[in-house]
């Protein structure tokens, strides 16, 4: 490990700081990967309790633009990444005039603007939903009503199914653009979907790009509820178009990092569904993302190690996926009032890993955690999860 940081410029004790914007739970689990291979960690996070700030080694606890906040990270890191999409572009782009910045400021901004990340999908040549940008009244009269009904996404800060509006005629259209107050928004055509899915790409500095396998992914209310990776779990031409697709769309930027793309696999016998393929791309995220989750017990090499090694220039290896695995998201609804789940009947199955993020308040729809389950065989991987969701009120799936 020496050399390899040598290799890579890491071998001073500065130098072996990695530094983090943001002090969530992909900080957190970015920080504990860091560390397990030998690194110092340090975050930037206004949150006094944030999970990551409190397993690293430095917490600068001030705003993502604050200038003495900027600069000390710089000062402290050898090179910077960020754990949410969220994080203002211009801060990073100005951390990376004094130190190494992966994600870019620029891939970031992308993700950041939905118009923007289609208008990238639709460069690289990746089908993504028929779609109209609405930032003016003249552009919301003039959408063409083959997108309705539809869903209005407000342009930015939306994630979890947040912003987001389900219309069916112009007059709700129009409403639901007032209701989101004009801001720039997209239109997407409303698709029939079958199941959604998203591919994990690590893409280096030199341009080498590995994967995970594809994650089958079931969301309700807007968030991410199961992620079930094993092989056969999407057919196998399917699963190499996403592969593809996502790796075509971190080439289009040259990006370096971590990035998650999501997908949603149509109904391919619905007569909306024709000639887009039977896959589009929905978003992507400029990070670790909770479908990727399983790879921490489930695979040889995890995304947050990823992205550690994309950070500090080291070897990217193709990850290798040794068992079944279904992840269950765990969200503040299921800690009872004044208690926490019975994680000691969850535990006493086999094959389950338990993940808290170390947040104080559990609230509804807040990540608090994940569970991981891991098998010899999918039919025992399902048995357990279901016997797991069940102990802890998540609906089967």
């Amino acid at each position: 490990m020496a050399a390899e940081r040598a290799a890579a410029g890491l071998s001073g004790p500065k130098e072996m700081t990695l530094g983090v914007m943001g002090g969530g739970q992909l900080g957190r689990m970015f920080a504990h990967a860091a560390q397990q291979m030998g690194f110092f960690t340090a975050v930037l996070d206004p949150d006094t309790n944030s999970p990551a700030g409190r397993v690293s080694h430095h917490h600068i606890q001030t705003g993502y633009t604050d200038a003495a906040g900027l600069t000390r990270l710089a000062e402290v890191s050898a090179a910077i990444t960020t754990e949410f999409e969220n994080v203002p572009a211009e801060a990073l782009n100005q951390l990376a005039q004094r130190r190494p910045v992966a994600p870019s400021g620029a891939a970031v901004a992308i993700a950041q603007d939905r118009a923007a990340e289609k208008a990238h999908f639709v460069k690289c040549g990746v089908p993504c939903a028929p779609y109209a940008v609405i930032e003016t009244a003249a552009q919301l009269a003039d959408v063409d009503a083959d997108l309705l009904p539809g869903i209005l996404k407000t342009s930015r800060m939306g994630y979890d199914g947040k912003g987001q509006v389900r219309v069916k005629t112009q007059a709700e259209l129009a409403a639901a653009w007032a209701g989101l107050q004009g801001v720039p928004c997209v239109l997407e055509k409303m698709l029939p979907l079958a199941l959604e899915c998203s591919v994990i790409v690590a893409r280096g500095a030199d341009g080498t790009c590995v994967n995970l396998p594809v994650q089958r992914n079931l969301h309700r209310d807007g968030i991410l509820a199961v992620t079930e990776v094993y092989e056969g779990n999407l057919p196998p031409a399917l699963a190499l178009r996403a592969v593809t697709a996502a790796k075509s769309i971190a080439e289009g930027v040259q990006y370096v990092g971590v990035l998650c793309v999501e997908f949603f696999v149509l109904d391919a016998h619905h007569p909306a569904a024709a000639g887009l393929g039977g896959l589009v791309v929905n978003e992507m995220a400029p990070r670790p993302h909770n479908s990727g989750h399983y790879s921490m017990d489930a695979c040889d090499v995890s995304q947050f190690h990823l992205q550690v090694r994309t950070l500090a220039g080291l070897p990217l290896v193709q990850p290798r996926q040794h068992s079944p695995s279904i992840m269950l998201n765990l969200l503040g609804d299921l800690w009872p009032q004044g208690g926490v789940p019975n994680w000691a009947a969850v535990l006493a199955l086999p094959g389950t890993h338990l993940h808290l993020y170390g947040k104080l308040d559990a609230k509804k729809g807040r990540k608090m955690g994940h569970l991981n389950i891991t098998g010899a065989t999918v039919e025992q991987v399902r048995a357990t999860a279901l016997q797991a969701a069940s102990i802890l009120g998540i609906a089967a799936f």
